[in-house]
């Protein structure tokens, strides 16, 4: 007898009742699907949220759309902000985008590369625009373009976050596949266009409740918009106050001199302050007697406080963005393995959206997408060297590791490098036949612990 066998007979004897359907819940049902007998009850979402979807219902959000339009004024007047979003953006993109599949799949592996090159998802240009997007905006909404007559996905267009409406009840679902967003013409004030579930994705980073799909994501530095202000007023303030404090200024004292006499040595002496060297000539008791200027403009401790307080929120150290201070170079890198971990988490939130549009294309192509086993992943994770890439499929080899998995290791395309050595194997081979599709020996690898600082590992490879 299982744990499980008391709830299987407490379902069985108390059947959940059928929920009494509304218009919005029939709208999701397709024709001859029963309605969905399920344990959930109560709502996903918040009061405060239910009441924000109440008037996302008439407009698109104020909030979000202020939000990234002040993060786009940031990117173009801050070279900081620019450099974390292209920066991030590049080094999240590094290696394109690869299919995981396995190496049987030679049709899905065929439209792929189709897709891969008709979306022009190989051109770097192309990913780190949807990816600096994403950072900036907090969403990437991409809507599937199909052409009619050769039935496939020919585009996948980014579209502006603040103006997508997702059309979605109280409880944050959509209360009809068939029309799941709305974009919207601020200009105008009224929708222009709507769209089904399957022609517009919409992955989103970090939102306040995943299962809400009214809930959009947050841009990477929205938290930091306040204090980047307070950056910007303070460095203004630092340069006015060396532009009006830093020069040496000069008491000229005239005893007895009457104010059209000292009017006139003013206008005199005024006259001449250009001159690199300036003599004053007196006839009578005086003297001209420097001042300093301002001996504290060396104190910028508020503008080092605001400058770590702005990093601190961004997806990486401010180390690694001209800022080296004195970091040690430990704790830098382990500062760097945080922003790695972020990159990975941003990359599987960018690449999955591209899976979304090649489910679509297996769709039209009749194949269901649901009976194979496959994943759209970017070819590069935490952005390691090649020589760290190339050691660990190393290593992996040595552990006696399929090879397409030492090739994914090493940041290629399985595949790709198959159809290569099956192409070199019958074109060039002179000893076709043994292992891998080439005659040539196969290297020895062997592993020495203890032979790397930190307790790592060296790898050593020999040709027997």
């Amino acid at each position: 007898m299982s744990l499980l066998d008391p709830l299987m007979r407490y379902f069985r004897s108390n059947p959940a009742p059928l929920p009494t359907l509304t218009a919005p819940t029939i709208g999701t049902l397709l024709p001859g699907e029963s309605p969905p007998r399920t344990t959930e009850a109560g709502f996903r979402t918040t009061p405060e949220q239910q009441l924000e979807l109440m008037y996302l219902r008439m407009e698109p959000s104020f909030v979000l759309r202020n939000t990234i339009n002040e993060i786009r004024e940031m990117d173009q007047r801050d070279p900081r902000v620019k450099k974390i979003h292209e920066r991030t953006a590049r080094a999240a993109c590094k290696g394109g985008l690869m299919l995981k599949v396995s190496p049987q799949a030679d049709t899905v592996k065929r439209l792929w590369d189709s897709y891969h090159r008709r979306l022009e998802l190989h051109r770097r240009e192309k990913l780190e625009s949807d990816m600096r997007g994403a950072l900036m905006e907090g969403n990437l909404p991409i809507q599937w373009v199909i052409d009619h007559d050769s039935a496939r996905v020919i585009r996948g267009v980014r579209m502006p976050t603040e103006t997508i409406k997702p059309l979605v009840g109280a409880n944050g679902q959509f209360e009809d596949p068939a029309a799941a967003y709305q974009q919207w013409d601020w200009l105008r004030g009224q929708a222009i266009a709507k769209f089904p579930l399957w022609q517009l994705n919409l992955v989103r980073i970090r939102p306040d409740n995943y299962d809400n799909w009214g809930s959009f994501g947050r841009p990477y530095l929205d938290a930091t918009r306040t204090v980047w202000r307070q950056l910007v007023m303070t460095e203004r303030d630092l340069v006015v106050r060396r532009h009006t404090r830093a020069p040496q200024r000069q008491v000229h004292v005239l005893e007895g001199a009457t104010d059209a006499e000292l009017q006139a040595y003013e206008q005199n002496h005024r006259s001449k302050q250009g001159l690199v060297t300036t003599d004053y000539y007196l006839n009578r008791k005086g003297g001209v007697t420097g001042i300093t200027g301002d001996a504290n403009l060396d104190q910028i401790a508020d503008v080092s406080y605001l400058l770590d307080t702005f990093f601190s929120g961004a997806p990486a150290p401010k180390a690694l963005f001209g800022y080296l201070g004195e970091t040690a170079r430990d704790v830098l890198a382990d500062l760097k393995q945080d922003y790695f971990d972020e990159l990975d988490a941003l990359q599987d939130n960018v690449s999955f959206i591209y899976e979304l549009g090649f489910r679509l294309e297996l769709l039209l192509h009749g194949i269901n997408p649901d009976a194979e086993e496959f994943s759209v992943q970017f070819a590069e994770r935490k952005t390691d060297t090649p020589n760290q890439r190339a050691d660990l499929a190393l290593k992996h080899q040595a552990l006696g590791v399929p090879r397409p998995m030492v090739w994914s290791a090493a940041g290629l395309d399985p595949s790709e490098v198959q159809r290569h050595i099956d192409a070199a194997g019958e074109n060039y081979d002179p000893y076709p036949g043994a292992a891998g599709g080439t005659g040539r020996p196969q290297p020895r690898v062997s592993i020495t612990p203890g032979n790397r600082p930190k307790g790592e590992s060296a790898t050593s490879v020999t040709n027997t």
